[in-house]
Order: structure tokens, then sequence, then C-alpha cells
């Protein structure tokens, strides 16, 4: 078969396109740049679009996640070892790696492609990787879930807070009747969208079986994308169990959880038959709770979703054991979360803090996405993690920014329904003892110290972007992670561990692989940007921007391909731990803990619907790095602890881009 003897299925030069569908545990979600969705649409209100070709036609014949040769892997590993240790580090790691590699590396290795083989129908790290989130205890606030918050609505009285919040959940529904339906147009990513993204292509390849439908779609340039994710965008949560959580979905669900002052409502969505609720009756409900004098909660539910996942299970044990579980089921199986929130957005940072975490008492951190809508009308996304990866949910942000835009289905001059709304909304009242109610203010009391820890500073670097760095020849996101490396080397003096997010969504059941940007030829750069200036001359320090970006280009190619080294050595690991055999030193060598504590956590995102995205370190030491490459500027929202200064950074990194930037113009540093 053609995908088992392909080495790469994808051609080099559209990776770095592809590969920036990505996320990272802790990662703003990530765009495809060459998507279209344009497919015909629908003769009702009901659905997006009615696509061509069924939404899953593809997802039988991609091509499965390739594990790379152990040899590979422990190259790659000590090739990005190199830049971050010293000489007699270095040869120690190496030391422990090749024996590895010669050692009790080889069976594990033999058994993990065994293994593989059995399991066709999926990719070697999916298990392992839903197990890792779903067994960490840490809140997923901070620690898991990211944010993407939308662009304002270019027609600014659509942007009042219960127009938008109508036409949000509106078009939500018609995304899911329209996936549901298999009339949601595939993910796919057109290299050549002209042969493509056609009509005609579009109308042949949907008579071809499914089992071989992906080597129709190769044939043309074009790269289906895993879709298996998709499912769990609605009616979906993770619910808190001791030592690991579980993932619920109930598909049957017709109704929508709203939170406001902590307070938590619920009413129908979708009707009896599966249709849409009218719109003005959506906006009759919701208006309803915009007025709803009740004060906020006093001992608000949702915080509890921020709470250590162990602490959170045996709080939810009482909840039922008082009589909550019917309660607490609507609030798992309701399509989604939308949270209204009382509060006006003052600037960028303010609304980076909000849609990351707010106060904690007006969210259920736990459902597989909440939309958040402020009193000014700003809105955002915030997901939790364990059950996928971004290219769902900003494939689903798109499409409602798209639909609530060009198509609403309410205006400023709609008029609310006459109906019963206070018989249609019904407010959720959990019967609470002294227990209960104690641990609600101890988990508020640790949100509120874990939150206030959290800076967040944002960049525009306005003199150049992605049209004269390519204009240069240069990657544009290797020229941005040399300015993050360029910028800690000035503001610490070191080069230190460096994750970019990478998605392998182009195999079946692909999660992320990642890049690491921390390399000798990022080191040697950033060194002589930084402490060497004058020892090098224009055409020199070219040169070695030249080299960083081709070096870039090679890694986000191997790590689009699957051929990175951090997921391959996360399941061989997770294998010894099944099995219960001790670790080889590779896992307990101090240079392996080095490495994978991320103090540089970085993700890039650049979408029409989405204007910024965000999320805590994911280290106490660490920086969350969210940047945005754009055609003549470039954006960083950049979040720390109180162990770095992310004032300080986003100095530095001004001061690295403008370095770069005067030599491609052929000036010499001062």
């Amino acid at each position: 078969m053609l995908a088992s003897t392909m080495a790469s299925p994808l051609p080099m030069h559209c990776v770095a396109s592809l590969r920036k569908s990505g996320i990272h545990l802790r990662t703003a979600a990530l765009g495809l740049d060459k998507r279209n969705y344009s497919s015909k649409k629908g003769p009702s209100t009901e659905y997006l679009h009615q696509s061509v070709v069924p939404s899953m036609h593809y997802q039988k014949s991609l091509p499965r996640l390739p594990i790379p040769k152990l040899a590979d892997t422990v190259g790659r590993y000590l090739a990005a070892q190199r830049p971050l240790l010293d000489e007699d580090q270095f040869r120690t790691t190496e030391k422990i790696a090749q024996d590895f590699q010669n050692g009790v590396g080889k069976p594990l290795h033999e058994e993990l492609v065994a293994q593989d083989k059995n399991n066709k129908h999926t990719s070697y790290i999916s298990g392992p990787w839903f197990d890792m989130y779903l067994s960490a205890r840490d809140s997923v606030v901070l620690n898991c879930n990211p944010f993407m918050s939308f662009n304002p609505d270019p027609k600014t009285e659509y942007n009042d807070q219960l127009v938008r919040a109508t036409n949000v959940v509106c078009s939500a529904v018609r995304f899911m009747k329209t996936l549901r339906a298999g009339l949601l147009e595939p993910e796919v990513f057109h290299l050549n969208p002209a042969k493509s993204d056609t009509d005609g292509f579009k109308r042949l390849i949907r008579w071809v079986p499914s089992s071989l439908s992906w080597y129709g779609a190769y044939m043309v340039n074009a790269y289906p994308l895993d879709m298996s994710q998709y499912f769990r965008l609605f009616n979906s949560t993770r619910i808190p169990k001791k030592g690991r959580d579980e993932l619920f979905t109930d598909d049957k669900a017709r109704h929508l959880l709203v939170m406001r002052k902590g307070n938590m409502y619920v009413f129908d969505i979708v009707d009896r038959d599966g249709n849409l609720v009218k719109p003005a009756e959506i906006q009759s409900h919701l208006k309803h709770i915009l007025c709803d004098p009740t004060p906020a909660a006093a001992f608000p539910l949702g915080v509890l979703t921020s709470e250590n996942r162990d602490v959170w299970a045996g709080l939810r044990d009482q909840l039922i054991a008082a009589g909550n579980a019917e309660d607490l089921r609507i609030v798992d199986s309701a399509l989604f979360c939308l949270s209204l929130d009382d509060e006006s957005m003052r600037d960028h940072i303010h609304i980076s803090h909000n849609m990351l975490h707010g106060d904690g008492c007006n969210r259920w951190f736990d459902k597989s996405f909440t939309v958040i809508l402020t009193k000014d009308g700003q809105a955002a996304i915030n997901f939790e993690h364990s059950w996928g990866d971004g290219v769902a949910v900003l494939r689903f942000q798109n499409e409602i920014f798209k639909d609530t835009t060009e198509q609403p289905l309410v205006n400023p001059a709609s008029t609310a329904a006459a109906v019963d709304s206070a018989s249609a909304v019904r407010r959720l009242q959990f019967n609470l003892d002294s227990e209960l109610e104690n641990g609600i203010k101890k988990a508020k009391e640790n949100f509120d110290s874990s939150v206030s820890k959290l800076t967040i500073d944002a960049l525009e670097f306005k003199k150049g972007g992605k049209a004269q760095l390519k204009k240069s020849k240069l990657s544009p996101d290797a020229i941005a992670q040399l300015a993050f490396q360029m910028g800690f080397l000035r503001q610490y003096g070191q080069t230190v561990a460096t994750y970019e997010s990478c998605s392998t969504a182009a195999f079946r059941h692909g999660r992320t692989e990642t890049i690491r940007p921390a390399t000798s030829h990022t080191q040697r750069c950033a060194q002589a940007f930084v402490s060497q200036p004058g020892r090098h001359s224009v055409e020199q320090l070219q040169a070695m921007l030249s080299e960083c970006s081709k070096y870039h280009g090679q890694l986000t190619k191997e790590a689009a391909m699957g051929q990175g080294f951090d997921r391959h050595l996360f399941a061989l690991r997770y294998l010894a731990n099944s099995k219960s055999e001790p670790l080889h030193g590779l896992y307990t060598d101090p240079a392996y803990a080095a490495i994978n504590h991320n103090i540089l956590s970085t993700s890039t995102l650049t979408s029409p619907a989405v204007s910024l995205g965000g999320f805590a370190p994911v280290v106490p030491d660490g920086f969350g790095v969210g940047y945005g490459v754009h055609d003549d500027w470039i954006g960083c929202n950049v979040s720390s602890y109180p162990a770095r200064n992310v004032h300080e950074f986003l100095q530095c990194v001004h001061k690295s881009l403008e370095d770069i930037f005067t030599v491609l113009e052929g000036k010499a540093l001062g």
C-alpha cells in the first residue's frame, strides 16, 4: 500500500503551513493557512453549508502516524540537547543515550512497533496521550485550558452582548447540525486549490470509496486531516475521578448551559425534532438571564472545576451523595457552556486574564469548550484540552465568526420573541451542606492565590513582518523563534529548553509533535547578535539568519511528518512503565528532566476570526508565549509567574527583532 511505503506522505514544501494546526498541553490553538471551507449553502437556517464530500469521507484512508527509527530519535534527541549542556554534561548524556539505543531501547521499540501493528485503527501516541492528560492531577486552569478570543464583529452594533450571544449560540447549533449530518466540509489542506478545491474534484472524489479517498486527494496535492476529535466538541465534559478523569459525551441532550454571576441556567436550543429553536426565542431566553435579579451565587459551584482533580473528584462524590446527581448530569451533557460576564474589558491584557481564567466563579472549566461574552461584547473560547487539540476548536471558531458576521440570525433591531422564558429557562439549584460550602470556599481561595501570581504582557513589533522575511527568503516562524532565543539570552544569559507545538493531524489519530527551536544554530546566532555584534559583518549575520531558518524548516518538516523525538521517547517510557520495568538511565538523566522542563513554551496563531490567544507557562519559572507573524507586524502575548519578568523579556524580544530587521536591511548593528 502507498501509505506504508511512503516515509513522508506530505511533500516538504507544504509542511511549513500545515504544521500550524498544532496545539500543546497549555498552548493556544493554531490555524492552517490554505484551507477553504467554501461549499454549497444549505437551503435553510439549519446548516452552515452542505458539503458535496461527506465530512468523514477521508477518515478511513488517512495514513498512519509513523514510529521513527530508534537511531533517528536518539540522534535528534542529542542534537536538541547540544545547546543546553556543557561539554562534560553532553558527553555523559550522549553515553547514556547510546547505551539506551543499543540496550533496553531496542526491545522496547520493537514491542511498540508490534503493538502498533495490532492497532491499525489508531496511532501509537493516542492512548498514552489521553492517559497523560486525564491522569494529570493539577487544576485544568492555567495548567491545561488555553483561550482564543474572537475579533470584534466588523459591524459594531452587532457587538452588543445579547445580540452577539444569540448569534453565536445559533451559529454553534448550525455547526453542530452540519457536522452531525456529515455535511461539514472535510478538513483538507489544499496545496493547489485550483485543482483540489473545486466542485468538479469534489463531485468526483465523493464516489471514491472511503478506504481509498485519501490517495485520490493526494494525487491532486490535497491533504485531508484527521477529524476523529470533532465529535467531542459538543455535549462533552471531563469528569473528575480519583487518579484518572473520564471523558463523557451525551449527544442526545438538547440544552445549553448558561452561566452568569456564578449562577447556572439551562434551556433547550434544539427542539424535539432536532431543529434549531427559533433565534428570537433564544434571544428572549438569554435576555431573561441577563435581566435576572438573582444575586451572585454565594457558593458558585463552577469554581470547583478549578480545583486539583482529586480534590474535585472527592467533592463531586459528595455533591452526588447530597442529591445533585441529576443536575450535574444536566451540566455535563449540555451542548456547551456560555458564560455571560457582567464586566467590560479595559484592554488586551484584561481580555487575556478574563478569557484565560476570569474570577473562577462564572466558568465550568471541564466543558469541552466555553464561549465567554463580556458586557461590551468581547467574545472568546476557553477550552478543556484532554479531549483533543486545537484543530477542531479553531475550525469551529472560524466557522462561527464567518457565520455570525455574514449571516447573523438576529440583528440589533430584532425583538425577543414573546415567549414564556421564565418557564423555559431553569436556574439550577444545588443542595450544599457545610462541608461542600467549605470546599467551594477553599477552591476559591486556591484559585485566587494561583491566578494572582500570573502576569501577562503583550508586544506589537511594527517595523516588519512576514512580507519582508519572505522577501529575504527566511521562514517567518524561524525568525520569531530566533527572537525568543535572543531575547532570553539577552535577559538571562543562557539557552534553555524550548517547546513549539506541531500538529500531526495529517495522520490518523495524530496528536502533536514537538519542534525544538533552541538549536546549536540559534545559540551561535543569538550569541553573535547579543554578545558580539561588532565582531561579525552584516553578511556573516545574514548568513547565520539563513542557517537558523533552514534548520528550523527541517525540524518543522520532521515534526509534521511524525519524525520528532519527543513523542517516541514518551511512548517508550509509557510502555516501560506499563510493564513495571525500572526506567533506563536516559529517563533519570538530569538532562532529560531539563529538556522536558520547557522554560519557553510557544505556539503561533493567525486566523481571520481570532484576535489573540493565550496560555500560562508550563513550568513555574517559564514563559507562555503565544505569537503571530502578520504581513507587516509581529505580535506576542506572553505570560509568566514571579520567577520571570515578562515585561523585560518582551523588551529584549523587541530589541532582538529590531536587530534582525536592521541586519536584513543591510545595516550594521550599533
